[in-house]
């Protein structure tokens, strides 16, 4: 099975406001855009971000060929227990993570 960042063009992670992290997965082709969104099951992402599946948002935008993520900050941005200020890090999560 292989990584996301096997197929995707480019993973991104970034802040959505100071209570939300959206994971943008740009997939370069219509095959890798299938492979993707086949690929990911929405639980086991939500359990790859320790966020209850119920919170976690997902959007399959196929004229982009981009899946997107986005779920609640698990301590508001800055807060003193923040440690990612731009939510960067999640990126490298889920290009790492093996496809179904």
């Amino acid at each position: 099975m292989p990584e996301v960042r096997e197929i995707a063009e480019k993973v991104r992670s970034k802040n959505a406001g100071p209570f939300w992290i959206t994971v943008d997965v740009f997939c370069g082709t219509e095959e890798a855009f299938g492979r993707v969104r086949d690929g990911l099951a929405s639980e086991a992402v939500a359990e790859l971000f320790c966020t209850p599946p119920g919170t976690l948002r997902r959007f399959d935008i196929p004229d982009l060929r981009v899946v997107k993520f986005s779920f609640p900050r698990h301590h508001v941005q800055g807060d003193i227990h923040d440690r990612d200020m731009h939510g960067a890090s999640y990126a490298s999560l889920l290009a790492e993570h093996r496809l179904d």
